[in-house]
């Protein structure tokens, strides 16, 4: 670790020297100036961990040295020193951010055992911040790519949202990005020095659901041998997203609605409710108007979810986003499994624009990774590729079996077509020009394994 270096404003000589000894017996590097603006011009040429400063100098006081160099570095602590101890300077230097301060004379000892302590919490602030800056490199909109119109309009929407406390749906076909997106709002905005937690709607049984979201009491149920925080009280202060919210039961809709309508909890099998700070983001690959329609999700939990809506359109409408991705994800498939990759042929983007991708970003990033993994060569080809028979141009005519009825001429046209997109509702409704509701319906009529 290196050796803490202090900066020190002293406009008295004796004074100086005696603090700037202090500090170098105590094994730190310190630096000194005659007056708060020398002090402020050195620490802008210059690292440290501290600053101490006096309250009265010559130019500009102790709390002016404060506050200018807290606009310059937030993250570092700065102690106030005075020979008045009265209780105003003291009180007026900590509202102004002082991290502590000193009562002249000084008492050398426990000059040196704050400065210590100052200087762990200048590491761990700067510790914070770093992992601040990878979690905003890892998870903010930087992370997304986005060279397609489309998607670049998608990003000048998230940068907006992610500077308000606004509660987000986020909806679009399996695959697209949701999550990342819900990861954007959060590390870049308001609240990314809170929490993050993800609860998927459709991996829990209802009773599960509704205690992984509200909590529960100890003796709630069977099973529940100690108090359960919810994804509501662990999310206070931070971001609740909800995957897969049109999953829902119907019940945990209920409570769902009313604690977004009281911003209040109440554990399973408790009595007591309790306030919570949460920001809510939601997402749904399901159109949940399609599902009030059907009685499937409650309108009105729909108007609390949707005060600002985001759809994030499939990859087949922002094909300018595939090669980028593509070479991103050759990039890490080569990291991962010590593979290298010299060349990638153009006949190999072009085969990736051409196609659908039904299951989008994620289908495409688990092409790729096998087509890096099982290459025997280190270049790239259209041949490296195992694409899905479904694309642009690629229709599979269908022939009319002599007697077959026509509600299994019907079943069998949208088998087929079902199975030709992976079982993609949406794309098999563009290609059979009907409604996404209908593909739906007409599963359900003919049984199909959809």
């Amino acid at each position: 670790m290196n050796t803490p270096r202090i900066l020190i404003v002293e406009d008295d000589p004796d004074g100086r020297a005696s603090v700037l000894e202090a500090v170098q017996d105590a094994g730190m590097q310190a630096t000194a100036a005659a007056s708060g603006k020398e002090g402020i011009a050195i620490f802008k040429e210059d690292a440290f961990d501290v600053v101490l400063s006096d309250l009265v100098l010559p130019d500009i006081d102790g709390v002016e040295v404060l506050i200018s160099i807290g606009k310059l570095q937030a993250d570092v602590p700065v102690m106030i020193m005075t020979a008045y101890g009265s209780v105003d300077s003291s009180v007026r230097a900590m509202k102004a951010g002082a991290y502590d301060y000193i009562t002249k004379p000084l008492d050398l000892d426990d000059l040196q055992t704050k400065l210590k302590r100052a200087v762990e919490t200048s590491r761990l602030r700067q510790q914070v911040d770093s992992f601040r800056s990878a979690a905003r490199t890892q998870f903010g909109a930087r992370a997304i790519t986005a060279e397609d119109p489309k998607s670049t309009a998608l990003l000048e929407q998230i940068k907006t949202l992610a500077a308000t406390n606004a509660t987000v749906l986020i909806q679009g076909e399996s695959g697209t990005g949701k999550e990342l997106i819900a990861h954007a709002l959060h590390y870049d905005g308001l609240r990314c020095d809170g929490p993050f937690v993800a609860v998927n709607c459709g991996a829990f049984t209802e009773s599960l659901l509704a205690s992984e979201l509200f909590g529960h009491e100890k003796g709630a149920f069977t099973g529940a041998i100690r108090k359960h925080k919810g994804a509501f009280e662990r999310a206070d202060g931070g971001t609740l997203f909800l995957d897969e919210i049109g999953d829902a039961p119907l019940d945990v809709q209920i409570k769902l609605l009313r604690v977004l309508e009281e911003r209040r909890v109440t554990r399973i099998g408790g009595q007591e409710s309790f306030g919570i700070d949460t920001r809510v983001i939601s997402a749904s690959n399901r159109i949940l108007n399609e599902l009030v329609a059907d009685g499937a999700f409650r309108e009105d939990l729909l108007y609390r979810l949707k005060v600002v809506d985001i759809t994030v359109p499939p990859l087949r409408e922002r094909r300018g986003d595939i090669r980028p991705l593509a070479d991103r994800f050759i990039a890490a498939a080569c990291s991962e499994h010590g593979r290298h990759i010299d060349e990638v042929t153009a006949d190999f983007h072009d085969a990736l624009v051409n196609c659908n991708w039904p299951g989008n970003i994620r289908q495409l990033r688990n092409v790729i990774e096998s087509a890096v993994v099982m290459s025997t060569s280190s270049v790239l080809t259209s041949a490296s590729l195992a694409l899905p028979h479904s694309t642009i141009d690629s229709r599979i005519p269908f022939v009319t079996p002599t007697g077959m009825p026509l509600e299994d001429i019907e079943r069998e046209i949208l088998r087929q077509a079902l199975a030709r997109n992976q079982g993609n509702r949406t794309l098999t409704a563009e290609e059979l020009k009907i409604s996404r509701r209908t593909i739906q319906r007409k599963i359900k009529e003919h049984n199909l394994p959809f």
